[in-house]
C-alpha cells in the first residue's frame, strides 16, 4: 500500500504538526522568567488555559505562583516548546 502523495496545506498524517511555529522559543522563555506572574511566555504560545491557570495560581498564592512561570520560562529555554498547534517554536 503507498501513501498519498503530499498536499500543501494538509497534515502529513495524524498527531504530526506541520512545520515550525512562527513563534520564537527566545521570546517564549524571556516572557516566561520575565512575567511569569501573568502568563506571558504562555498567552505568546497560545497556551490560554495554561496561561490563566499561571495567573490564577500566583493571584491565589500572592505570587509565589510565579516561580511556575519562572521554571516554565527556563524549561521552554533550554527544552523548546511548543505552540497550541503542537509545532515546535523556532529558534
Amino acid at each position: 500500500m503507498s501513501t498519498p502523495p503530499y498536499q500543501p496545506g494538509y497534515p502529513q498524517g495524524p498527531g504530526y504538526p506541520q512545520g515550525v511555529s512562527d513563534k520564537s522559543k527566545v521570546v517564549a522563555g524571556i516572557l516566561g522568567i520575565l512575567l511569569g506572574f501573568f502568563g506571558a511566555g504562555r498567552f505568546y504560545t497560545g497556551h490560554i488555559k495554561i496561561a490563566v491557570l499561571q495567573l490564577v495560581v500566583s493571584v491565589c498564592t500572592a505570587g509565589l505562583g510565579s516561580l511556575w512561570g519562572l521554571i516554565d520560562g527556563i524549561l521552554i529555554l533550554v527544552n523548546g516548546g511548543t505552540d497550541a498547534q503542537g509545532r515546535p517554536l523556532r529558534d
